[in-house]
């Protein structure tokens, strides 16, 4: 009696460093690397994912690289709206005589002040 005997080959996955480069940088995009931070795991994270989908099935970490990439995208668009938020306080602090006109400016201005 033969026994069906079939080769398994056991294949060996590793986690790619760019994906968890790519993971470090976004969390450290929150921590204390602002806008590096970001641009560092973007850049990594689709480094990675380039080469997870070049690996043919070697390497392994798909996951960690999107979350790096997403994290990173986030972090992007927190740091435009604070820097429009920036910039709308200064112009608001510069440009104050602007903004008392209008009837909230003829209220404030009657507001007697002693």
């Amino acid at each position: 009696m033969l026994e069906d005997q079939t080769n398994y080959q056991r294949t060996e996955t590793s986690t790619s460093g760019w994906a968890i480069v790519s993971l470090i940088a976004g969390i450290g995009n929150y921590i204390g690397f602002p806008v590096i931070g970001a641009v560092i795991a973007l850049i990594s994270g689709y480094i990675g994912k380039s080469d997870i989908e070049k690996g043919h099935g070697r390497l392994d970490g798909e996951n960690l690289a999107k979350a790096g990439i997403i994290l990173g995208w986030v972090g992007i668009v927190l740091a435009l709206l604070s820097l429009c938020l920036s910039i709308l306080v200064i112009v608001g602090v510069i440009g104050g005589s602007i903004a008392l006109c209008g009837p909230f400016g003829n209220w404030l201005q009657s507001v007697p002040t002693y």
